[in-house]
């Protein structure tokens, strides 16, 4: 646990300052969002699953974007009309 202690003649603000440091400092709040955020690891065959996939997903966008079907900023676009675009014809 941190303990601070305030000194004499300093400001709360300033206490919290030095409370805040020592907590970044100690990996306290790095241990917890592990801790929070915690995912099992994957099997060997899950591991296998989602390569497989994103090899048939890499694959299946560049045969599009050879053959016309999908454009080169298509593929780095954020827009949601873009993205179901794409996902559409990736099921094709």
């Amino acid at each position: 646990m941190i303990e601070v202690k305030r000194k004499e003649g300093e400001s709360v603000e300033g206490m919290l300052r030095r409370f805040s440091k020592r907590v970044q400092q100690s990996g306290l709040i790095l241990q917890t969002k592990k801790r929070r955020f915690f995912e099992t690891p994957k099997t060997k065959r899950e591991q296998r699953e989602d390569a497989v996939r994103r090899l048939s997903i890499r694959s299946r966008k560049e045969y599009l974007r050879k053959t016309g079907q999908l454009e080169e900023e298509d593929l780095r676009s954020r827009n949601p009309r873009t993205i179901a675009m794409i996902k559409r014809a990736l099921r094709k």
